[in-house]
This record gives structure tokens, sequence and C-alpha cells, in this order.
């Protein structure tokens, strides 16, 4: 069993987070569905442990291997700004076994309006645990704005999928099969924002390299949610675009035709299969610790920082959220 290093720090990346790859071997690590089936006592004593860690307290026998499985747990399963648990449902590793049985249902019952209403109205549901999950903590959101979020982002999606819904009646078949990424997608662009609409008003907290705070920002709150909704997009989108061309083309062989039962499990395997490596691949396309030049901040704001370290803060830096 290997030792602990002298010079080993636990919330130091184990991947380089500048680039694309790191990013999606860190989130492939903390994305791991299986993370989910871990009783929540052993995610205490992650929490415990990595906390330990931190503060230089490393228990006698632990290895390098130990603590950095306790931070893959800590990571899937708190909160990266108020350390916080996380509810399950809306943990980035519960995406792939709770995405693929929402999507695949999507995808599979979309031919009458009653089944669309339904299923875009879990699928916001899902949503809207999981945007209030990963938003950034430090601004706080009121069970009204929830509230408001939740049915404007459900009017969306519902509005969306019932109207193109009728509207590709007489279209091919396949364009009735994209309706459900359609409604997810224009679900995104407003239930993001509206969950986290208090990060736009007030803005969020900005800090230099060293992490030492130097105030609030709506342009970095906006930037950072713009980021969150178009990665979301790209999360659903392989899986609701790619797989109606898989199934309308395997629907036309004579054995597809004989076990319509299984049409529906089957496609949410597929969206399993897809989610696996979309979740990780859409969380890693930005840097979790965002920047933003000082440049492109509120006049104020940039002043400010100018006022008490003048040129030498070229960028601040932000937690974007998932």
């Amino acid at each position: 069993m290997a030792t602990v290093s002298l010079s080993f720090n636990i919330d130091s990346p184990r991947w380089d987070q500048s680039t694309f790859v790191g990013r999606l071997k860190h989130f492939l690590n903390i994305t791991d569905p299986r993370t989910v089936l871990v009783p929540e006592e052993e995610l205490d004593q992650a929490k415990a442990l990595v906390e330990g860690c931190r503060a230089g307290l490393v228990p006698p026998g632990s290895s390098q291997e130990q603590l950095l499985y306790a931070k893959k747990l800590y990571d899937s399963a708190f909160h990266p700004d108020s350390g916080e648990k996380m509810n399950l449902i809306g943990r980035m590793s519960f995406q792939v076994p709770g995405g693929m049985a929402i999507t695949g249902c999507m995808l599979q019952f979309y031919r009458t309006v009653p089944a669309v209403v339904f299923w875009q109205w879990v699928n916001q549901s899902f949503n809207a645990f999981v945007n209030y999950t990963n938003r950034n903590a430090a601004s706080p959101i009121s069970l009204r704005q929830i509230g408001v979020a939740y049915v404007t982002a459900t009017g969306a999606a519902l509005a969306t999928a019932v109207g193109l819904n009728l509207y590709t009646k007489r279209a091919p078949p396949l364009l009735a099969r994209w309706v459900p990424f359609a409604a997810v997608a224009a679900a995104n662009c407003v239930n993001i924002p509206m969950m986290r609409q208090q990060e736009i008003i007030n803005g969020i907290t900005v800090t230099d390299e060293n992490n030492n705070e130097l105030g609030r920002s709506r342009r970095a709150a906006v930037k950072g949610i713009a980021q969150v909704v178009l990665s979301r997009i790209t999360m659903a989108a392989p899986g609701m675009i790619i797989l109606p061309i898989i199934m309308e083309r395997l629907e036309k062989f004579t054995f597809m035709q004989r076990i319509r039962v299984l049409h529906g499990p089957l496609q949410v395997l597929l969206c399993g299969g897809f989610l696996l490596f979309m979740v990780p691949a859409a969380c890693a396309l930005f840097p979790q610790r965002c920047s933003l030049a000082l440049a492109d901040l509120e006049v104020e704001l940039r002043d400010s920082i100018m006022a008490k370290h003048g040129d030498k803060v070229p960028y601040v830096y932000f937690n974007k959220g998932l």
C-alpha cells in the first residue's frame, strides 16, 4: 500500500483542468454512476477524511489511493461551494440512471399529446432538482422563485413539445421523434437562468488567482449560466438526435416489429450508453473554475479592483456551477 507523499494536496486536480481531456477524466471520475449506490455513512466518512486531510490530519496507515477515492466520493456527493451533501436526484452522478429512464421514455412515448405532456413534466421536475442542486450556492433562492422557475420551464417545454407534436403530424416520422429534444433544449434555455436568477440579479463572488475575494459580478453569472445551458443541451443532443435515427431504421426490421413491447426498454438502455459518456463530456466542455477578463467586468467592479490591485489582476475567477 503506497504511503501519502508529503507534497500531496487533496484539492489539487489529478488532471490538467485547462484542457478538455483533463476535465473529461475529472468528470468521468466524479460522475461515475456507481457512486449513487455508496451508503450515506460511507459518504460522511469520505467527507471527514477529506476535511481531515485538508487540516493536515491524515489517519495513520492511509494510502494515497484511499484519499483519492474519498475525494472522488466527496466531489460526487457534496457541493463544491457549501460542502453540504447534495440530494441524490440532483447529483451529476445520478444523471445516467435518472436521465436514461426519463429520456428513453420521452423518445418512446412521443406520439400522443397526453404522453408528451406527462413525460415532459417528469423531465422538467427532474431538471429542477438538478439545476437547484448544482447552482452557485453563494446565491440563495427563495421557494417562490423556485416555483416560478419550475412553472415557467415546464410551460416552455410543454408549449414547445405539444406545438411541435401537432405541427409534425403530417411531417416525416423522424421529425416527430426529434420533438422531445427541441422541447428539452427550449426548457433548458428557460429553466437554468430562472432557477439561478439570483446570481444574475445580485452577481456571484469573483476571486483572484489565489482565491482572494474581489467582489460580485452579474456578468460573471451570465457567462457561467450560458455555459451551463450549452453544456446541458450538448449532454442531451447525441442521444436525442442520433437514437431516433437508429430506432427509425431498426423498426423496419421484422424482428423489431415482433418485439414492440421491448422498444421502450431498448431505448432506455441505449440512452444510458449515450449518457455514460455525454454527462462527463458535456460537463467538461468548459472549466469548472471559470474566468473572465477584467476588461469585461462591470465598470464599478473593474474600477474597484484596479484601485486596489492596479494591473496585477488581469482575470477574475468564479464557480460556474454544473
